[in-house]
């Protein structure tokens, strides 16, 4: 198949996004801005708040810059100082300076940034032209020659040129188009559970991590947040359960489960579980990655954890769905870049070869 360049139309070209986290309000944002008539649908009443700090890296950090965000974020950075390692009498192991648990390190960089903050700020550029469908999903989708029709939970239904996936690690956009999750998902047995509670410690700027000392593989980690207003806590335990008894997917079943497992653990544990059921801003999943042979299917792409998810552990996931959608957004209008010198590609045959300019439903995709 020849580069694909923008369909020469008499209308703009029209993209259905499901998800309105990182992924999706940046792709939402470049192809906005390259003239085409975008439509983001997400299944929350809002974006999406909580979540962990992530890390903006590398090719991302000039990404964010030509988003004429890269001030902002840096402005929202968590601005961690350090990090204490405490036992389960709260007595100080170890203290360092020089990195975090989460961030990596404290002078290097790297933009350690909240996953809700960050994504607030891009859906804040993302253009006055992008429609929002909140609390909302894709019910049905079928593919044709000139398009895709997609029909909404609420049974509306319309037509689109081009429908991008951008629904995280449990995409209802893959098990619709590439089938159902168990085929793509490769669980590490390793379930993190996040979630908002007040500064009762008085930390400033400060990361705290405990270890139970046993076998368990369980921990618990403490870190301020919004200029020391809150805490944002963080519970990780390794399991062998099978993964449909360890993640239910009733938000009460969640916080039941991560307190029953946490339950025996120390220092400032037992507080912070109290707070479960107050607590607005709460996040549990597994660790898991997405590996796949090809990214799209048609009419139909993914887009960061939905279609290449690496995993919380490298600490790269928020910088790959960035230049993603950058490169990918690029693809469809025949550019790699703005302004300056192309960020490389880093989406691989997806970016090089979607969209289509002609396929039937029917036809075998490649990649």
């Amino acid at each position: 198949m020849p580069n694909s360049t923008r369909p020469q139309h008499s209308r703009p070209t029209t993209v259905l996004i499901s998800g309105a986290g990182i992924a999706g309000t940046a792709l939402a944002h470049w192809l906005d801005r390259y003239g085409f008539r975008v439509t983001v649908v997400e299944r929350a009443p809002s974006l999406r708040g909580g979540g962990q700090p992530v890390d903006i890296r590398g090719n991302a950090l000039e990404v964010v810059d030509r988003m004429g965000l890269l001030a902002e974020v840096g402005a929202r950075r968590t601005g961690l100082l350090g990090m204490s390692v405490v036992d389960g009498d709260g007595r100080e192991l170890s203290r360092t300076t020089e990195r975090t648990a989460s961030g990596g390190p404290v002078d290097g960089p790297d933009v350690e940034i909240l996953r809700d903050e960050l994504a607030e700020l891009i859906a804040g550029v993302a253009g006055s032209g992008v429609e929002y469908r909140f609390d909302d999903s894709i019910e049905t989708l079928v593919q044709y020659e000139e398009g895709v029709q997609v029909r909404f939970r609420g049974d509306e239904e319309r037509s689109f040129d081009l429908v991008v996936g951008a629904d995280g690690l449990h995409s209802n956009t893959r098990r619709l188009v590439f089938g159902p999750e168990e085929d793509y998902l490769h669980p590490i047995d390793t379930y993190v559970a996040g979630w908002s509670v007040p500064n009762h410690l008085g930390l400033d700027r400060w990361q705290v991590v405990h270890r139970p000392g046993d076998s368990s593989e369980r921990m618990c980690m403490a870190m301020t947040v919004r200029d020391n207003a809150e805490l944002r806590v963080f519970v990780g335990f390794g399991s062998d359960e099978p993964l449909g008894r360890m993640l239910p997917r009733d938000p009460s079943e969640q916080r039941r489960l991560v307190a029953e497992v946490a339950a025996d653990l120390r220092w400032e544990v037992p507080r912070f579980l109290a707070a479960l059921d107050d607590t607005e801003v709460f996040h549990y999943d597994v660790v898991a990655q997405i590996k796949m042979d090809r990214w799209w299917n048609g009419r139909v792409a993914l887009l960061g954890d939905a279609g290449y998810c690496c995993s919380p552990l490298t600490g790269q996931g928020t910088s790959v769905a960035l230049t993603a959608s950058y490169v990918l957004a690029g693809s469809c209008t025949g550019r790699t870049a703005t302004t300056g010198p192309p960020i490389p590609p880093t989406s691989g045959g997806c970016a090089s070869t979607w969209p289509p300019t002609r396929r039937s439903s029917n036809s075998p995709a490649t990649g």
